[in-house]
């Protein structure tokens, strides 16, 4: 009975398929992983926060392409913020990291170039991260055309992880030594 069921559901899934451009579900599936073994190695919340603001938005990206049908303006923008936020807020209260940032530039302290400020750097890896993939599939892009239309297979995923693990080492490496602070 159980086998029957299933290809009966198999069959179904077949008929009434369709295909998906999604944008990279082994970039999605490959974020959420690295970020999952970062807190288990001890990795700073701010590297965290790359890989995990890199998969909401690739997560968004995702889910905004199996849409067809547009039913709002910008829906696809509306989707991946949507995507980002119910993400990366939600983790916020557990991965917390806020740190002064002087910014002595100009005028008087307590001018807008000269005060102390307060940032997330959960918050700010999120957005490094997400801005790595948004600009990810550009940059290959780019890479096919100088390479005159010829791509290295799976280019676009290997762009996307090697310039997210480039970031976390080097943010790992600069927060480590207290380049950042």
């Amino acid at each position: 009975m159980k086998a029957r069921f299933f290809l009966i559901s198999l069959l179904a899934f077949s008929i009434f398929a369709i295909p998906v451009l999604a944008h990279c579900p082994l970039c999605t599936a490959g974020a959420a992983f690295v970020a999952g073994g970062a807190v288990v190695f001890g990795v700073h919340r701010m590297v965290i926060g790359v890989f995990i603001g890199a998969f909401a938005v690739s997560m968004g990206i995702w889910f905004a392409r199996v849409i067809n049908r547009k039913f709002v303006p910008l829906q696809k923008t509306a989707i991946v913020l949507a995507s980002y936020f119910l993400t990366v807020l939600p983790m916020w209260p557990f991965l917390k990291d806020a740190h002064p940032l002087l910014m002595n530039l100009a005028g008087d302290y307590g001018s807008l170039l000269n005060r102390t400020y307060m940032v997330d750097y959960f918050i700010a890896g999120s957005i490094i991260g997400s801005f790595i993939v948004v600009t990810a599939p550009f940059l290959s892009e780019k890479i096919t055309s100088v390479r005159k239309g010829r791509h290295i297979p799976y280019q676009g995923m290997a762009l996307t992880f090697l310039l997210l693990i480039i970031t976390g080492i080097m943010l790992q490496l600069m927060l480590h030594y207290n380049v950042i602070k």
